[in-house]
């Protein structure tokens, strides 16, 4: 049960109300945004919800025990935090947020009404689409780590262990082409990257350092090197087109597996899979007398 503040009851069983809703967005890197759904700013708790972003809400499905309340919210991408590159970098993935049912006459007479996490969110051409998901969705998040044959943690986090800032594994580069126009914010030769080798930066991350995309990052999805011709072919496209020159930091990427591990990083004391473990092979193995080829156990 809701706890009301001193005058809200009194607002809401006069009948006549001034209520609207408001969106508080705290993001990973601690940046606080605010948006209201009412025709004019309003201030409270040192964050001011600015009313051009044109939030709406659908209804919000609420049930007892464990399941996760889920809610969409709409708006418009003209906010001046809340743009279509913020939400393409990935600035508001996870953000936590606050939803308030707020008496714009009196912003001290206020509840929250909702909150949680952001979810999926579907970006159109001139406005966003975003999942609310409730508090209940973090039990559905796996903790502790996977009995799994891969690698589990980030290649250069601490518990990895890889300085990423060495040469070795790091590398500035410059796009020189464009040889797909379609896919002119995803594709790109480079230069500056002649001495490493063919895939050296597969599953790596661009760092954007010039361009329309100065600041923003992308995972890469290939790096290929065939006749002197460097090409890097990026996950996701960028919020922005590419242009030739623009400047770029790439590190390395890693396979998460045990033979790259040591092969490519001499790692593999930190190598946090278990690549011993037995697979379907073994498991399906039976025992028998004798050699032979036919992938039974010898007694």
């Amino acid at each position: 049960m809701k706890i009301l503040p001193t005058g809200m009851q009194a607002h809401l069983d006069s009948g006549a109300t001034t209520l609207c809703h408001c969106w508080k967005l705290t993001c990973a890197n601690g940046e606080v945004s605010g948006f209201t759904s009412h025709d004019r700013d309003l201030v409270f708790d040192g964050v001011i919800f600015v009313a051009q972003s044109g939030f709406e809400a659908s209804a919000i499905e609420s049930s007892l025990g464990l399941n996760v309340d889920d809610l969409e919210v709409i708006g418009a991408l003209q906010a001046a935090t809340l743009n279509e590159a913020g939400l393409a970098s990935g600035k508001f993935d996870n953000a936590e947020i606050e939803i308030y049912r707020v008496n714009w006459k009196d912003v001290s007479q206020r509840v929250i009404t909702a909150s949680g996490n952001l979810g999926e969110v579907r970006r159109g051409r001139v406005e966003f689409r975003a999942e609310l998901r409730g508090l209940a969705h973090h039990l559905n998040q796996p903790t502790g780590r996977l009995y799994q044959y891969g690698c589990d943690v980030d290649l250069g986090s601490a518990k990895c262990g890889v300085n990423l800032d060495l040469p070795a594994y790091r590398s500035a580069g410059t796009v020189s082409g464009l040889p797909f126009p379609a896919d002119s914010a995803r594709v790109f030769t480079a230069s500056g990257l002649d001495a490493f080798d063919n895939e050296w930066f597969s599953r790596g991350k661009v760092l954007w350092t010039s361009g329309a995309n100065e600041g923003l990052a992308m995972e890469v999805k290939l790096h290929g090197k065939a006749a002197g011709v460097v090409t890097i072919d990026l996950w996701q496209e960028m919020p922005h087109a590419l242009g030739v020159g623009d400047a770029f930091v790439i590190t390395a990427g890693c396979a998460k597996l045990a033979d790259i591990c040591r092969s490519k990083f001499n790692n593999l004391v930190n190598y946090r899979g278990f690549h011993m473990m037995p697979g379907n092979d073994w498991v399906q193995s039976y025992p028998r007398q004798g050699g032979g080829n036919d992938g039974g156990s010898r007694l």
